[in-house]
């Protein structure tokens, strides 16, 4: 389990190679200079609900793993979420789609 931490405020856990591939997506976004929106569901247990937060290229984030390997990223699953970036309702984790290059 990672930990997306948003102006030190703020943190949210999000499982390791969910985290790898939100960050590669986010970390682009920023680099081109674009502000987004970000949002996740919020399990029952810690209450149920939406979060939504703003991201931007001056708005401090932190990726932390907690696991030492470096997840082998699938290229299908960073289209899906870049598509999200892109649209008005801003990123969301969508789940991960079957990388055909992985099972052969």
């Amino acid at each position: 389990m990672g930990i997306l931490s948003y102006r030190f405020i703020r943190t949210i856990e999000i499982e390791d190679r969910s985290l790898a591939h939100l960050r590669s997506v986010i970390l682009a976004k920023l680099r081109r200079g674009e502000s987004f929106a970000f949002s996740w569901e919020v399990p029952a247990e810690q209450g149920s609900g939406r979060n939504s937060i703003w991201l931007g290229p001056d708005i401090p984030v932190v990726f932390e793993f907690f696991d030492q390997r470096e997840p082998r990223l699938n290229p299908l699953w960073l289209r899906e979420l870049t598509r999200a970036a892109n649209s008005p309702a801003g990123l969301t984790l969508v789940p991960e789609p079957d990388d055909p290059a992985a099972a052969g």
